[in-house]
């Protein structure tokens, strides 16, 4: 079995960049995630608001190294950060007085990982 590349260059950069923010802030979170995008993306976690809404706490910083999906509701302050996200899902997260950012943003803002919970 042969491993197909990925295509997309979006992708290709956002895994570099990762890569390379892990070899110099000493953070495997981000080796974790850009390993985890690098699988076929059929595999990537698809976590439902539902999800989030049961497993954490108010406050927390959740990483989804996948697809962040609208289904459930969601009456919690988190800042979550994904690859994507639906629109009803950014919609339920800000009504609720979280915010989202995408995992570029994320990387940036906490180059040492620090308090991340990854789901999915």
């Amino acid at each position: 079995m042969t491993l197909e590349k990925k295509t997309n260059p979006n992708t290709i950069r956002l895994v570099r960049f990762l890569k390379a923010r892990a070899r110099t802030e000493s953070a495997p979170i981000w080796r974790d995630v850009a390993e985890r995008l690098e699988k076929p993306s059929r595999n990537w976690a698809e976590v439902n608001l539902s999800t989030i809404q049961r497993y954490a706490s108010e406050g927390d910083v959740i990483l989804v190294p996948g697809k962040v999906l609208g289904a459930g509701y969601l009456n919690k302050k988190v800042s979550v950060g994904s690859f994507s996200i639906s629109q009803s899902a950014r919609k339920k997260i800000e009504d609720a007085g979280g915010s989202y950012k995408d995992l570029r943003e994320m990387a940036k803002e906490n180059p040492k990982g620090s308090g991340i919970r990854i789901m999915g």
